[in-house]
């Protein structure tokens, strides 16, 4: 897993030549802390073909408000440097999951 910031994001997801997840987490955030081994665990499975990053959300607020994030946890999937889907509240691996399985 990836950890990205504001200044890497353009590089590392918009220019990516992969579909890239992006999950946006906090430290204080409960939920975010308890799915984040389920997501690591995650590029064991699809590390060859999706790059999977994180974004700690109160160190990249300006990202945060540009990608229109307004709560933790948020998931946000790209292909050819667009978003195509998001996530956020009440997320499990298995929605995690079915949005990777469609950006394949």
């Amino acid at each position: 897993m990836v950890e990205i910031n504001s200044d890497s994001f353009e590089q590392e997801v918009l220019h990516s030549s992969q579909p890239v997840l992006v999950d946006f987490w906090g430290p204080q955030c409960v939920p975010c802390l308890a799915l984040m081994p389920k997501v690591e665990a995650l590029t064991e499975r699809y590390g060859d073909k999706v790059k999977i990053t994180k974004v700690e959300a109160p160190k990249n607020r300006r990202l945060c408000l540009t990608l229109k994030v307004m709560s933790l946890p948020a998931f946000l999937f790209f292909k050819n440097g667009k978003e195509v889907d998001r996530l956020f509240g009440n997320i499990t691996i298995q929605s995690i999951e079915e949005c990777l399985e469609k950006l394949l």
